[in-house]
């Protein structure tokens, strides 16, 4: 491990030469792309430069798309033979993110990877090209609250930055990177990070959901609140809800492809079953399905949460609806005894 200091023009040729052997990845700025008008969107994205990077602000999307894409061609059939497509880029992949995501990504690889005991082929053959440089991240965004949820450090890092007004800190964990920063100047640097949120949220330690919380009346709010629009799942980092599609080409009805594309627990239909069948029609019960599911049943499966308190739900919610909150009213009804 060496750490070393540049200046941010001799970052960026650093960043320059590293991008002739890996695709770049990390947090961009979208002029005039944001939710609303006249606004920007953040969004991990590929990076041409350093000047693509944007330091200063915490994505609204995220990286999951990198190892998990929204819409994915898995294989192509004809008749009885199926072949699947090469990745679009074959080159190993260097994303930039916060411990949040990075400690994000170790909810994709359970899920992906350990669940079940089998691993999923499409996943695993992008996530093996995956190298982590974390951005340092001392200071809470507007609705974090990484600190509760134990996400706000990680030591699964290839590399991690410091990003100042006229230098670039940079601690070296991976061999394999040393080459690329030698040739800063050696320096101290160590990564801190954030020790405090403002917002605070506490997660239930039971073993056990008692019974009467799956029918309390705590979720009934979100029955008129929530719209299904599913931003939450789209935005979180977490959630690997999916569906598959076989579509089939007009001009063979024996030839198509098998796509995996993106779904959540909040959007009409995901429930829907062959025979007309569909559970959790209100929107309140898919609130609670979606609450258990990161502060509960992944817990009780893999021993950590499974939320990661990165925010991204509370920020993209059209109708201001508070994860966190919704937790803190789960933790406030088990603690008074009060279910109801």
């Amino acid at each position: 491990m060496a750490s070393f200091s540049f200046s941010r023009e001799g970052f960026a040729s650093v960043l320059h030469t590293l991008g002739g052997k890996y695709a770049l990845w990390g947090p961009k700025r979208l002029k005039g792309k944001g939710r609303f008008f006249g606004t920007d969107l953040v969004t991990c994205a590929p990076l041409e430069s350093f000047d693509d990077l944007e330091t200063g602000e915490k994505t609204s999307m995220s990286p999951k798309e990198i190892v998990f894409p929204p819409d994915e061609t898995l294989f192509y059939f004809t008749g009885d033979r199926f072949s699947e497509p090469p990745l679009e880029d074959d080159r190993e992949t260097v994303v930039f993110l916060r411990p949040c995501d990075i400690n994000g990504f170790r909810r994709l690889d359970a899920m992906f990877l350990e669940n079940g005991g089998a691993a999923d082929p499409y996943y695993r053959r992008r996530r093996e090209k995956l190298h982590f440089f974390m951005i340092e991240c001392r200071e809470s965004f507007e609705n974090c609250f990484c600190v509760s949820m134990g996400s706000n450090a990680t030591d699964n890092y290839a590399a991690a930055f410091r990003f100042g007004e006229d230098s670039v800190e940079v601690e070296v964990k991976d061999p394999r990177f040393a080459q690329f920063f030698s040739s800063g100047t050696p320096s101290s640097f160590a990564p801190e990070f954030v020790k405090e949120n403002v917002k605070k949220v506490t997660v239930p330690a039971v073993e056990e959901m008692p019974p009467e919380l799956f029918v309390s009346p705590l979720w009934d709010e979100y029955d008129s609140r929530c719209i299904a629009c599913g931003r939450c799942n789209t935005s979180c980092v977490t959630c690997t809800c999916f569906s598959t599609r076989d579509i089939f080409y007009a001009d063979s009805r024996r030839s198509g492809e098998r796509r995996r594309v993106w779904d959540g627990c909040h959007l009409d239909g995901f429930t829907d079953m062959a025979g007309g069948h569909s559970f959790r029609k209100k929107k309140g019960e898919r609130m609670r399905f979606k609450t258990f599911h990161k502060i509960y049943d992944f817990k009780k499966r893999f021993g950590y949460n499974m939320c990661v308190g990165c925010g991204r739900c509370d920020d993209v919610c059209p109708e201001y609806i508070s994860f966190a909150e919704c937790i803190n009213k789960v933790a406030a009804a088990l603690k008074g005894g009060d279910a109801k």
